[in-house]
C-alpha cells in the first residue's frame, strides 16, 4: 500500500498495543527470553524434519569496511585495524619461519549489516521488556544489565517461513513507503500454501536490499531513508501468530510510518521489542533464499542463527542460514 492507501489506524490504538498485546509476565517475572520461549524442544525437533536436501543458504549480508553503509542507515562505523607480522613485531625479524596476522574489528551494531536486535534495544516510557526500568538497568558504560543478546545463548533454531510480498504484485520489489498489511501477509500465505505458526521465524521479503543496491536510497521529507515494511496494524496479527522472531530485508517498519507522532516512528520495533518481547532480525539477505524458494515452490525450511554471547549489548552481527 502507498502512503495514501494505508489503513486508517488511530495512533492511540497503536499506543494501546503496549498493553493489549503485552507479553509481560507471560513466562514469569524474571523472563528474559520473550518470544524465544516459544522455541521449545519439540519445536526444534519438528524444525529438524524440514531438512530434506541439505541445501544451505546464507541469509547474511557482507560486512565490508570499504562499503560500510550500503543501505544508507546513517550508522557506518565499521573499522578494521590489521597487524601484519605478529611474531616478527614482538620477537623481531628472522625469529621464526612462521608469522601471523591479527586484527581489531569494530562493527556498528545497528547498521547495514545483518543483525539481531536484543530486547533492550528499544525503550518506551522509560521501560524495557517485562517491566525493567531502563534508567536502572541500561547505562552508556555498562550496557544493559537486564536484557541483552547474551540471553539468546541457545540461538534461534526453529522452522523458518518466508512470505514473498513482491510476488503478490508480480514486481521485483515493493516501492519505498509501501506499507504491508496483515491482509497481504495472509494473501501471501494462501498463495504459497504455507501457514505461519507459534515458534516460527517469520521472514518478510520486501525487496528493499535489491532495490537500494540497484537504485540507491530515497529519503523522505523528514530525512530517514524511505523503505517498504510492515504497517503498525500488523502488530495484533504478529501477536496472534505467536512467532518467535521477525526478520526482513529491511528494518521491519515501513518508513515513513504514517504517524506524525515521533514516538511512533518505528512502532513494529517499539511495540515488538518492548511489549511483545519479539526478537527482530534486521537487513536479512533474502535474494538467494527467494530464488531457492520460488524454484522449489517451498516456503518453509530449517532456520538456524547463533548470535554472539555479547554481555550487556543490544545487538549481534550474525549469519543466519536456511537449510532445505
Amino acid at each position: 500500500m502507498t502512503i495514501a492507501e494505508r489503513p486508517d489506524t488511530d495512533p492511540q490504538t497503536v499506543i494501546g498495543y503496549f498493553d493489549t498485546l503485552s507479553n509481560w509476565g507471560r513466562w514469569g517475572a524474571d523472563d528474559r527470553l520473550g518470544t524465544l520461549n516459544l522455541i521449545t524442544e519439540d519445536k526444534r525437533r519438528e524444525a529438524g524434519a524440514e531438512i530434506r536436501e541439505g541445501k544451505v543458504v546464507s541469509l547474511s549480508r557482507d560486512i565490508d569496511p570499504e562499503k560500510a553503509d550500503p543501505l544508507y542507515t546513517g550508522i557506518a562505523v565499521v573499522q578494521r585495524f590489521m597487524s601484519i607480522g605478529e611474531v616478527s613485531h614482538h620477537l623481531g625479524e628472522g625469529t621464526s619461519r612462521f608469522d601471523a596476522v591479527t586484527e581489531y574489528v569494530g562493527i556498528a551494531a545497528h547498521g547495514s549489516n545483518t543483525h539481531l536486535d536484543g530486547l533492550a534495544h528499544y525503550v518506551w516510557d522509560g521501560m524495557i521488556y517485562n517491566g525493567h526500568e531502563a534508567a536502572k538497568t541500561v547505562t552508556s558504560i555498562g550496557g544493559s544489565q537486564a536484557l541483552s543478546v547474551r540471553d539468546a545463548e541457545h540461538g534461534l533454531i526453529s522452522r523458518g517461513v518466508l512470505l514473498d510480498i513482491p510476488a503478490l504484485r508480480d514486481v521485483p520489489w515493493l516501492e519505498p513507503g509501501h506499507a504491508i498489511t496483515a491482509e497481504e501477509l495472509e494473501e501471501a500465505e494462501r498463495r504459497q500454501s504455507v501457514t505461519v505458526g507459534p515458534g516460527d521465524i517469520l521472514l518478510v521479503h520486501t525487496g528493499h536490499v535489491a532495490r537500494t543496491l540497484a537504485h540507491g536510497v530515497i529519503r523522505g521529507s523528514s530525512g530517514p531513508a524511505m523503505q517498504a515494511g510492515l504497517h503498525a496494524s500488523c502488530l495484533p496479527w504478529l501477536r496472534e501468530r505467536d512467532i518467535a522472531a521477525l526478520g526482513s530485508d529491511a528494518i521491519q517498519d515501513v518508513q515513513p510510518s504514517g504517524f506524525d507522532d515521533l514516538s511512533l516512528l518505528r512502532p513494529i520495533h517499539a511495540v515488538g521489542l518492548v511489549a511483545l518481547g519479539l526478537w527482530l532480525i534486521d537487513n536479512v539477505e533474502l535474494r538467494e533464499l527467494v530464488t531457492e524458494c520460488r524454484a522449489r515452490d517451498r516456503w518453509d525450511f530449517f532456520f538456524a542463527m547463533l548470535p554472539w554471547r555479547l554481555v550487556g549489548v543490544t545487538s549481534s552481527a550474525t549469519n543466519p542460514v536456511a537449510i532445505f
